[in-house]
């Protein structure tokens, strides 16, 4: 949530991030009725403040008269009056914030000085790339054909389960998604990452705290007690510290955790609709990090980095690309973008997205440390070490060959107890 202080003193910083961000008109309008929310809750604010001064002169001014036997009717009436009016102040004081806060949710995070500008994918640079390409469309069947014809992922089961963008894995496929999900979690808990299992269930506030809710309420599932299934891990392991103060010394603070991810990809409809590319069920390792404004985009560059190690361990190639104002998400001050080259499509596809939050979740979930200069928000890091699903159709792709065999990457042979899946 973007300080309140920023529109009150400062609006052009964020009318500059709007702008950058190619913003609606909505979102202008927006900012426009929060300034007037503000100016009319510092005009009741202060009202209130007279009234408590003038208030305190009363009680002095009655308790003089009593013990000098002087009348104070007229004191007292007006005291009275003054503390209904003090009453009705703090009431609408309290209503113009809520209407505030909730319109401030609603604003995304400025972007960093260093964000490239633009207004979509294409104007995203490319920061640096890593591995060899040696394989493209001509030389592999893609992951969905060679699923289905070996009968080893079921997406015909998976929509009589469930729906389109559903699916089932069988026998060595079942057996690679758990392989990478124990690879994942071994490599991070061994670079300083603290491995976290989390509810896949979340209550309203934590979908708030992180910025799901209210902006992206249509792509994700409700249950009827009230409840959301999460999207990603970083929305309750971002929410562990909700409400509470750390220690500047516990900072940076690393978390990891495995979890199913559950989105509707309500604007990608007739996008990607063959194979695992995108599902409306996933699985995800993720990385959360909390440190203090100062450090936090050097932490950025290092979470990257810990992303990145899944990948050259694997031995995929990739590229890094960082995303432009434009394409950037409601939460983020700044954000790489790590994506695998996957040889049926001949092109790179996203496997990861860093980003750095600065203090925008952490003053949606109150979420502070202790410093020597006193109270401040802490910022949030969140990346994906990484997106199971689309590593393992990087795996079927890049490791195919004659079209009929996998080998299994190296690292992997271990935690699967083979070298090489037959279709």
């Amino acid at each position: 949530m973007i300080d309140i202080k920023i529109v009150r003193e400062n609006p052009q910083i964020l009318e500059d991030a709007l702008t950058k961000r190619n913003a609606g008109l909505d979102l202008f309008e927006l900012m426009k009725k929060i300034k007037t929310i503000d100016k009319e809750w510092r005009e009741i604010k202060k009202e209130e403040e007279l009234l408590r001064a003038e208030r305190n002169k009363l009680s002095m001014t009655i308790n003089e008269n009593k013990k000098k036997g002087k009348p104070a009717e007229s004191e007292i009436k007006r005291s009275g009056e003054v503390a209904l009016r003090i009453k009705e102040t703090s009431v609408e004081t309290a209503a113009l914030e809520d209407q505030m806060k909730g319109e401030l949710l609603l604003i995304p995070n400025i972007p960093d000085g260093s964000v490239p500008v633009g207004k979509e994918e294409k104007d995203n640079p490319e920061i640096r790339k890593w591995g060899k390409i040696v394989k493209g469309s001509k030389d592999v069947l893609d992951h969905h054909d060679l699923g289905e014809k070996s009968g080893l992922i079921d997406f015909e089961r998976g929509v009589k389960l469930a729906e389109h963008r559903f699916s089932v894995l069988y026998g060595p496929l079942a057996k690679l998604q758990r392989a990478l999900v124990n690879f994942m979690l071994s490599v991070h808990t061994t670079h300083g990452y603290k491995e976290v299992a989390p509810p896949y269930l979340v209550n309203t506030k934590t979908m708030t705290g992180t910025g799901q809710l209210p902006k992206f309420h249509d792509e994700l599932y409700k249950t009827q007690d009230d409840l959301w299934l999460i999207p990603t891990a970083e929305v309750p392991v971002t929410n562990l510290y909700a409400g509470e103060v750390l220690e500047e010394k516990s900072l940076p603070t690393k978390l990891t955790a495995y979890t199913p991810s559950f989105r509707r990809e309500a604007g990608a409809y007739g996008k990607d609709i063959r194979g695992l590319i995108r599902q409306h069920q996933f699985d995800k390792v993720e990385l959360v990090k909390f440190t203090t404004p100062e450090n936090s985009f050097k932490e950025l560059e290092s979470l990257t980095k810990d992303a990145e190690r899944i990948l050259q361990l694997l031995e995929l190639p990739y590229r890094v690309i960082e995303l432009c104002t434009g394409d950037m998400g409601f939460a983020s001050a700044k954000t790489y973008d790590l994506e695998v080259w996957i040889p049926s499509q001949d092109k790179y596809r996203e496997i990861s997205s860093c980003s750095n939050c600065t203090d925008f979740q952490a003053r949606r979930a109150n979420i502070r440390y202790r410093s020597k200069e006193g109270m401040q928000f802490v910022h949030t890091l969140n990346g994906s070490g990484l997106a199971v699903g689309r590593t393992m159709i990087a795996i079927l792709e890049n490791y195919q060959e004659d079209k009929k065999t996998v080998v299994i990457p190296k690292v992997l042979q271990d935690f699967m107890g083979q070298d090489s899946v037959e279709f």
